[in-house]
Order: C-alpha cells, then structure tokens, then sequence
C-alpha cells in the first residue's frame, strides 16, 4: 500500500477566523489505491485519470470549470481538484501538483488556491476563487527545476513560480478531483467528508514524455481510470469520504471528461 506523506494545508489557513484546534490538517497528494484492474483503480481519496510510461514526464496541463460547494448543514467538508505529476504508483515519494479547493467550512462555501511540492509546505496563493470560474494549470519539471503555473482564465489572472525540489517524482501525470486526508495532533489520519461539488469538467488535458505531447488518451503512454470510493473499509487507508466520485469517459478529444458527486447507496438500498 502506499505511504501517507505529509502534504499539509492547515484548514485554519484556509477558515479566516476560525481556530485551528477545533479542525484537522489536510493532506493532499498521493493516492491511497485500494483495487486494481485493468485500466481501473479504485481509490480512498483520488477520482480521475492518471497517465504512466516507462520514461519520466516532463510536463502537464489541464483546465476545469471550479465547481460550486454544496453545504447542507453546519458541517464540513472538503475537496480539492488538480493537475500533477508524481504521486500515483506504489512506489511514489513525491507529488508536484497546483489546483483549486472547494470546502464547506461550519455550513459555508470557502474556495482558494494552492500549489505543493514535497517535502516542502504548501503555499495558498492569492488568486481569487469563485464557483464557475475556468482555471488552466501546468506543472513541468526539468531536472531539479519545478515550474507551477495556474490562471483564472476567467479574471486573467496569472500565477507562475519557478523553483527548486531536490527529488521530484515524475513517474506519472494526473488530473485529479481528490478527498484531502485529515490528521489529528496525535498523527491519526483519515480521509475526511468530500464536499458535494456536484460535477466537475477537466479538459486540454495534455502530458509531455521526452518531447512527446498527447492527450490523456494518447496511445503512447497507459492511462488508468481511477474511482474514489468513499465507503472503503481497508485498515490501512480506511475512507470515510461519505460520499463516491466517480470520473466519465474520455470525450473525443481524447483530453476532456468529468468528475460526478455520488451519495453513497445505504446498506440494502
């Protein structure tokens, strides 16, 4: 199974007033892969696509439409969609990964914007969220060198940082809706509630291998399907997301599909 790396986001970051002691720290990144199959993963924490080849990726891209928060109660919940590399095979030791956040915090939409790099912390950026926006996202990596770019298309707003990471992973490229972990001050983690975002578009979903630039459905390199299921009972990655997300077919551009909520089916229903 996969380690947990400590990929944090402090939820009290993300809550203006709120206290940190009365709300996990979220962690984002590598995928807790339950079920194999062919072109299939079932997953604790990640839904998508994940492509894979036996050279290092160099880049990717993606865009996706920011969905709305629905928050039925006081509760909260949490969700958070990106574009990466690193991060999903069994050996994975890193992630290199920028995106956007959707949470419910005490009954209230709260959306912002992030890039992470382990082992370094995150960092919330200044670029305004709102529900609907488009954002469009590349990571590339060359050498040690990690370049994060994400902009609203929609304001035109831009973010790029160029930086430094020892040991990037660069072992698989992803577009991800995902259920952030939670830990607790002891060190206990568990996935935690996924917002109900409704759905979520992907699309221009290229990656690049030694000068080679696809699409997710690009015949060079494998791509695997991967459904969050939030009912998982694994003693080692144990999911209590609450809820499934489950993505859809690639569109004929072999680049776009979509990430769709699920309530979970009671037991006997």
């Amino acid at each position: 199974m996969k380690k947990l790396l400590p990929l944090l986001i402090c939820v009290a970051a993300l809550s203006a007033g709120s206290t940190a002691a009365a709300r996990p720290d979220l962690r984002l990144g590598i995928q807790q892969a339950l079920l194999a199959r062919t072109g299939t993963e079932t997953s604790s924490n990640w839904a998508g696509y994940a492509v894979t080849h036996r050279k290092p990726f160099t880049s990717v891209t993606g865009r996706w439409v920011q969905p709305a928060a629905t928050c039925a109660d006081l509760s909260s919940t949490y969700s958070a969609f990106w574009v990466g590399l690193g991060g999903f095979s069994r050996s994975s030791f890193a992630v290199e990964q920028t995106g956007t956040i959707a949470n419910c915090l005490n009954g209230s939409p709260y959306y912002t914007a992030w890039y992470e790099l382990y082992p370094k912390p995150p960092v919330l950026l200044r670029l305004a969220v709102r529900s609907g926006d488009t954002f469009s996202a590349t990571v590339s990596v060359s050498k040690q060198i990690v370049l994060i770019r994400l902009k609203n298309v929609t304001t035109g707003k831009l973010f790029t940082k160029r930086l430094h990471m020892r040991r990037p992973d660069v072992g698989s490229a992803e577009w991800v809706a995902e259920a952030p972990t939670g830990c607790d001050y002891t060190g206990s983690c568990s996935t935690l509630p996924l917002t109900n975002f409704g759905t979520v578009a992907f699309s221009h979903g290229t990656a690049t291998v030694r000068g080679h630039k696809g699409r997710i459905s690009d015949p060079v390199w494998s791509a695997t399907t991967i459904e969050l299921h939030g009912d998982l009972n694994d003693p080692t990655h144990p999911s209590s997301a609450g809820a499934n997300a489950i993505p859809g077919e690639l569109g004929g551009d072999g680049g776009s599909f979509a990430v769709t909520w699920q309530e979970l089916t009671p037991p006997g229903g």
